[in-house]
């Protein structure tokens, strides 16, 4: 076999192993979903809120499943905010139109914007919560996703009630450049209302949690609840290696790293989450108080909770 056959062999058997890899729609209609290194049922991962039951990894959940399995199916109202009248300014285009990835994103995510936000109670406590869909261009902030945060944080001022945003964005969108950036002003701004009326405000950070979202109003919660395993940073670890020439832990800019550095108060399995909510709220509020009695002011856990409140 000369050089000639050798290589065109090669090309044949690299044309094949394209050929053989799985389409994006094929693997999402796929039975199943790989985890700790073998095929697992998604059945199964669903039904344990997307999360592995064997190797505990937290599965990606999308804002509606998350707001499903905290309030029920039915038990939350989704908060509608206003929406620009041109969210494509610059008249951006790469390899596709923005004005096309927002239609197939809207048509991926059934979302108008990257953030869903609604209205639901804990254990008779009115709260209003928003969550980013990684799914919708990558979780990215522009002009609609802050105008949603300013109206959720409006409705939370008005009904008196705390306000909790569940973070897994990309950043900043490019497509709209210096507009998007702008809304990590107005966000934060708006959070600083929501304290200036001694409101409480959760963060909780799911993965991956990054960038710009993550450098302003994701960052600035009165307490913040990292979901196991989650990526919290602002550059990637690749790029933080390249600029400062060292070797980072395994465990870089996961929100288990973040704990031990004081970024996060707690960590927690995602089960855990909305009850550690509750708990903590009843203490902020003064109200359905787990601290009510002598007997549960010496339980450990509920000390552990107080000292995070304080």
């Amino acid at each position: 076999m000369n050089w000639i056959t050798r290589i065109i062999s090669v090309a044949d058997k690299i044309k094949t192993a394209v050929r053989k890899r799985a389409t994006k729609s094929e693997i999402a209609a796929s039975k199943y979903i790989s985890c700790h290194g073998v095929p697992t049922e998604k059945k199964i991962i669903e039904e344990n809120n997307f999360v592995c039951p064997e190797c505990n990894f937290h599965h990606y959940q999308t804002p509606s499943q998350r707001f499903d399995m905290w309030f029920g199916k039915n038990n939350w109202t989704k908060i509608d905010s206003p929406k620009v009248a041109d969210p494509d300014p610059y008249r951006w285009e790469d390899k596709k139109k923005y004005t096309d990835r927002l239609k197939e994103a809207k048509k991926i995510t059934g979302q108008d914007n990257a953030i869903l936000s609604c209205e639901a109670k804990i254990n008779d406590i009115d709260i209003v919560v928003s969550a980013v869909n990684f799914k919708f261009i990558g979780g990215s902030i522009s002009l609609n996703e802050g105008e949603n945060v300013l109206a959720s944080v409006q409705t939370a001022i008005e009904k008196k009630c705390p306000y909790i945003f569940v973070s897994g964005s990309g950043g900043m969108r490019m497509m709209t450049n210096m507009l998007s950036l702008m809304q990590m002003t107005r966000m934060t701004i708006a959070i600083n209302e929501l304290k200036k009326n001694n409101l409480p405000y959760l963060v909780v950070v799911a993965s991956p949690s990054t960038g710009g979202l993550q450098a302003s109003i994701a960052s600035t919660g009165d307490i913040c609840i990292g979901e196991r395993g989650a990526t919290m940073a602002f550059a990637g670890k690749r790029i933080v290696e390249a600029t400062t020439k060292t070797e980072l832990p395994n465990n870089f800019q996961t929100v288990e790293w973040q704990m031990e550095k004081g970024q996060v108060d707690i960590v927690l399995d995602r089960k855990d989450i909305l009850p550690t909510i509750e708990k903590l709220l009843s203490i902020l509020l003064k109200k359905n108080s787990v601290i009510s009695t002598e007997e549960n002011e010496t339980k450990k856990n509920t000390q552990s909770l107080s000292k995070v409140a304080s």
